[in-house]
Parts: structure tokens; sequence; C-alpha cells
């Protein structure tokens, strides 16, 4: 089976019934963040970037297309390191402090003049960081389904599915594994974000293109940020998926706390990976946000 990366752009675009006028310009690069490591990047459209997109942990740059279809500007989804088709380190620290500096070197490189970072999940940790390390690149700050206030708990069923199985016999194992944990997802899609997520190893087996997520200390711990984010200024949105439990009520309250004049907004129908649950919505709200 050949794999095209950007062979699957109108599948998304009907499938969430958006119009399709034919294949967007969208082109990868990688920038050297120092280290011997490099960061790749996707790159919507050929003006400047307007917005930086970065995904969650065991995902990557791909669970952004139907999103970056509906807002339909030029813009950037970065591969975190140790995701896609970023370069993975040898210490696995694949945490906010770490990414932030990586990610901080991608978008002084690509994206200068954004005027939005939008992080989801282990990208908003990180968006949280970077915009308090990095204020001059960070004009508008949205962080999708994740607080500092995340631990295993709230995670315990996105940590049981990414701490499962590391090689598959076949694509329709792989598969049908994510189709159970993604109940709320379409076959196609599902299937889409695998085949941009895995790829198939010399020996027939399939294995994801992420290396294996350790929480520091075997726990995830992420409080501190809390102050992080207390120091950010800019305009700021925090986006809920209705169906998920990773963000409690107690941690919008704290999030509100910190960041008086974030806004807050819950995206019905979408668990954790609001993006890709209801991705046209998620991108209604960016756009009136930015």
């Amino acid at each position: 089976m050949r794999y095209n990366e950007f062979g699957f752009f109108e599948d998304n675009a009907r499938e969430a019934g958006l119009p399709w006028t034919g294949r967007p310009a969208v082109r990868r690069e990688f920038v050297d963040v120092g280290a011997g490591q490099r960061v790749s990047a996707l790159i919507w459209g050929d003006g400047a970037p307007r917005t930086v997109l970065l995904h969650g942990g065991a995902q990557n740059a791909h669970t952004w297309d139907t999103v970056a279809l509906a807002l339909n500007r030029p813009l950037i989804a970065i591969d975190l390191p140790g995701h896609g088709h970023s370069d993975w380190r040898e210490d696995r620290d694949y945490w906010p402090v770490r990414n932030a500096e990586a990610i901080a070197t991608v978008i002084e490189r690509l994206a200068p003049e954004a005027e939005m970072v939008v992080g989801m999940s282990l990208g908003g940790l990180t968006a949280i960081r970077l915009a308090a390390r990095h204020p001059a690149l960070v004009r508008k700050l949205v962080v999708v389904d994740v607080t500092p206030g995340v631990n295993l708990e709230k995670a315990a069923p996105i940590a049981a599915f990414v701490d499962g199985p590391e090689t598959f016999a076949s694509l329709d194992e792989l598969l049908e594994r994510t189709i159970r944990f993604n109940p709320s997802r379409s076959v196609s899609s599902l299937r889409r974000g695998i085949m941009h997520n895995a790829g198939r190893r010399e020996d027939g087996t399939w294995q994801w293109r992420y290396d294996r997520l350790r929480p520091p200390g075997d726990r995830l711990a992420f409080e501190g940020l809390w102050d992080d984010l207390a120091a950010v200024k800019v305009p700021t949105m925090l986006v809920r998926g209705s169906l998920s439990g990773v963000v409690s009520p107690d941690d919008v309250d704290q999030f509100s706390r910190r960041v008086p004049h974030a806004r807050v907004e819950t995206v019905e129908g979408a668990g954790h990976s609001v993006q890709g649950d209801r991705p046209v919505e998620l991108a209604r709200l960016l756009d009136a946000f930015a």
C-alpha cells in the first residue's frame, strides 16, 4: 500500500461538508532545533502563516487537516518532537518545557508573525509554556481540552489507548483497536488518521509513528504550568470537548482565576480530540477568536 500524505484532503473536506475547490497548497519543511534534532511542520498556503497548530501526544500535524481546510488561511501545523516526521530524542523528554524551546525555534523560523498559537492536549501545555517564556511569539493563545490540572486519572482513557501494543500484525488490527477507543469518530476518518500516524515495517508489521511517551516520574504532573499560565497576558481561549473528562469544572475555575480575561468555550459532541470529532465547529471558534 503506497502512502501519499497529501492525498486525503478531498476525503477530509467531503466528510466535513466543506466545499472542495482542488488540492490546497501544502508542503513539509524541517527546522534544525539544535543538538542534531529536527522538527517537521506542514506549511499550508503560500502567504505568511497566521496560525500555529500544535497537536496532542501520540498524534501528528495531520490531525489538524480538516480544521486547516475549514480555516482556509496560511498556517503551520507542527509535528511535536518525537511525533510524526520530527526526530526522536534519546532521553525521550517530550514534555512541555523541552517542547516549548524546540517549538519556539520553529515558529521563529517559519511563522514569526503568526497571530495565534493553538495547542491541543500536550500541545496545549506546550503552548502555555511557550506563551510564558516566549511572549513575543504568542499574540493569542488557544488551549484545547487540557489544563495544568490534568493527571493520570483524568487522562486514563487516553493513556489506555496510547499505552497499548507498540506493533500490530496488520493495518486492520491497528484500525480495529483505534475504532474501539474512538467510538465518536467515523471509521473513514480513523483510517485516514492511522495512515498518517503509523507505518509498515520491513517484517510486514505496523508501528505507530511516534516515540513511546513516558510520564515524568511515572505520573502526569504539570502543576508548575499554572504559574506559567498566570504569566500569560495575551487574549486566551480554553476550548473543552463536552464528552471529555480531561478538564474538570475545578480546572476551568482555576484556569479562569489564573487568566481572568480568558474565554471558555465547550464544543458539544466532542471528546478530547476536539479537532477530530468536531473540526468545523472548532474552526469556527478559532476564526472568530482570531
